[in-house]
């Protein structure tokens, strides 16, 4: 992957020489505020997924939120070792994408942050720990990573490759525009309303949704900047296999439990990512209307 003249993201939160530690946040009551900001994500939503805005602007206004967190010392800006390098070169060019799509909507696109960190860290969805992998906060509208994940992609999971590490920060950055766009807030509502069973099933949709957003993320900073090299997409895809619920169910317990899938198949997660990076249209990563995943 072509990443090092790439532009680096200043919304770098580093924390990997900070102690990490901290609780669950309390909830507190309290709805949100409805600004230029929420309508202009209401719109955009709408004309991608050809949802009501109105629908979206009703999912966005309530709803509980985490008290904020008193985050520990970090630097902040584009790190100067080499793979804190890359992860800026990464995370500019998904504002690149997002921002030049969400300007075609007539929306702006809010920058999420980055935390890099080592062990665990405070979040506003509680403490952040490594063994739970790349996870994205809604709470605080920042996607977390520990470094070592890479190593447990290469070594334990088989998915090698600087443009395999690129698609993880990808599909991250997928949940933050899924958030912008009211879909996260959806989600939640419907929790308390379905089975544990029909709430997987919706789960597997907004990883599978993460996935193709995260191949348009491919699909427009190739066309505006040429990264890929031969291999790369076959990285990405081997990366998006290795992390399949059939793959990990398989290698952890020996079979599968496909109605306890959360993120979808291995070859669901492929097929995805290669539809964002083919079309680069953020429409036609709608798997929630779709009725075959």
């Amino acid at each position: 992957m072509k990443w090092e003249n790439n532009r680096q993201s200043d919304q770098i939160e580093d924390r990997r020489n900070s102690p990490g530690g901290g609780g669950r946040m309390p909830r507190i009551g309290g709805g949100r505020g409805i600004g230029i900001g929420t309508i202009a994500i209401a719109l955009i939503a709408g004309w991608v997924f050809g949802i009501n805005p109105l629908t979206i602007l009703g999912a966005l206004d309530g709803g509980g939120l985490q008290a904020p967190v008193e985050a520990p010392q970090a630097q902040t800006g584009a790190p100067s070792d080499d793979m804190g390098r890359f992860v800026a070169a990464v995370l500019g060019g998904t504002e690149d994408a997002w921002g030049g799509i969400f300007q075609a909507a007539n929306a702006q696109y809010q920058k999420p942050r980055l935390v890099l960190f080592r062990g665990a860290t405070p979040t506003a969805c509680g403490t952040g720990q490594s063994a739970m992998g790349p996870f994205y906060c809604p709470g605080d509208q920042k996607v977390y990573i520990d470094l070592s994940f890479y190593d447990t992609l290469r070594r334990q999971l088989g998915a090698p490759g600087d443009f395999a590490q690129a698609y993880v920060i990808a599909h991250e950055v997928g949940h933050h525009v899924q958030n912008l766009m009211g879909i996260t807030d959806q989600m939640e509502k419907a929790r308390g309303r379905v089975s544990e069973r029909e709430y997987n099933a919706l789960s597997v949709r907004l990883e599978l949704q993460a996935d193709c957003f995260a191949g348009i993320w491919a699909n427009h900073n190739h066309k505006s900047g040429q990264i890929l090299e031969p291999g790369d997409v076959e990285e990405a895809l081997n990366a998006a296999a290795a992390i399949g619920d059939d793959a990990l169910q398989k290698k952890r317990q020996g079979h599968v439990v496909p109605d306890s899938f959360t993120h979808g198949t291995s070859e669901q997660r492929q097929r995805w990512f290669h539809k964002g990076l083919e079309t680069g249209d953020v429409r036609a990563c709608d798997t929630f209307k779709t009725s075959s995943l």
